[in-house]
C-alpha cells in the first residue's frame, strides 16, 4: 500500500493520545495517506503546536484540529468525539491510544494511579467508541482500532493495573468486533512490545545506573529481556500496521489481537 496512493482520502480520523510517541506516528501515516486528522493528548503547549503543523502540513492546512479531552473523563470525551465529526465532516476511524504507566509491587500499588490506569488505559476505549459507533454504523463505514500491548497477552510483574487495563482492551475489542461482524466495520487490537519512544527510551539511563552496567547492556538484558530480538520496535512499523488495518483489503480482519512484538508471544 503506497501512501502516494492517498488510500484515505475523504475519511475522518481520531487518534487519542497523539501529540507523541505511537500516537503521532499513526497520525502522521494517516495524513500521509489523504486522511483529515484530529489530535488529542497533553504535553508542553509548543511540543503540541509542533505536531498540529506538522500533521496540518501533511494535510495541507495550517494546522491539524486538536482537542484537548481528558481520557479519565467520559464527558470529555464524549465532547472530543463530537467535536471530530464536526471538524473533519465524519469520524471514519477512531484510534483508541491514549495510555499510561506506573509499576509498583501490588501491596504498595497507590490506589489512584490504579483508577487512573483503568480510566484512560481501559475505560477511555468504551466510551469514545460508544460515541463514535452510532455514526459509524449509519453510515456503513468505519474501522476502531484498540492500541493494547503485548501486556493485553502476557503479564509481567508490577504492572498489576497496565496488564488489567490492557487485557481489557483486548477483551472489549473482541466483544465489539462481534456486535459490528454484520457490517462494513471492524475493531481489532494492536499490541506492541517496547516501542522506541521518547518515554520508552528514557528508561535506559535509569536501569543502568541501578544495575550498574552500561546503557547497551540494560537495554538488551533488562529492558528488552522478554523480546528476543533485542531490538526496540519501531513507531513506524506500527503506525504501518495501523494503515493496513484501516485501508482497503482488511475488511475480513476484525476482532484479531495482532502482536509487533520482536518474537515476544513466541517465546
Amino acid at each position: 500500500m503506497s501512501l502516494a496512493d492517498k488510500v484515505l482520502a475523504g475519511q475522518g480520523a481520531l487518534v487519542t493520545g497523539s501529540t507523541s510517541g505511537i500516537g503521532l506516528g499513526i497520525a502522521r501515516i494517516f495524513a500521509q495517506a489523504g486522511a483529515k486528522v484530529m489530535l488529542n493528548g497533553f504535553g508542553k503547549p509548543e511540543e503540541i503546536a509542533a505536531a498540529r503543523a506538522e500533521i496540518g502540513a501533511l494535510m495541507g492546512v495550517t494546522e491539524a484540529p486538536y482537542s484537548s479531552a481528558d481520557m479519565s473523563k467520559p464527558a470529555e470525551i464524549r465532547a472530543m468525539v463530537a467535536e471530530a465529526q464536526a471538524a473533519l465532516g465524519s469520524l471514519d476511524i477512531l484510534v483508541n491510544n491514549a495510555g499510561i504507566q506506573f509499576v509498583a509491587p501490588v501491596q504498595d500499588f497507590p490506589e489512584e494511579k490504579w483508577d487512573a490506569i483503568i480510566a484512560i488505559n481501559m475505560s477511555s476505549n468504551y466510551h469514545a467508541i460508544k460515541a463514535a459507533l452510532p455514526a459509524m454504523l449509519a453510515r456503513s463505514r468505519g474501522r476502531i482500532i484498540n492500541v493494547a500491548s503485548a501486556h493485553g497477552l502476557v503479564a509481567s510483574p508490577y504492572k498489576s493495573a497496565y496488564v488489567a487495563a490492557k487485557h481489557g482492551v483486548v477483551g472489549i475489542t473482541k466483544s465489539i468486533a462481534l456486535e459490528v461482524a454484520q457490517s462494513p466495520i471492524t475493531c481489532n487490537a494492536i499490541c506492541p512490545g517496547f516501542v522506541r519512544t521518547p518515554l520508552a527510551e528514557a528508561q535506559v539511563a535509569p536501569l543502568a545506573a541501578k544495575f550498574g552496567i552500561s546503557e547497551e547492556s540494560a537495554l538488551r538484558d533488562r529492558l528488552l529481556e522478554k523480546q528476543p530480538s533485542k531490538r526496540w520496535i519501531e513507531v513506524e512499523d506500527v503506525a504501518r500496521m495501523a494503515l493496513y488495518l484501516v485501508g482497503p483489503g482488511s475488511g475480513s480482519v476484525n476482532g484479531a489481537a495482532l502482536s509487533i512484538d520482536g518474537g515476544w508471544l513466541a517465546a
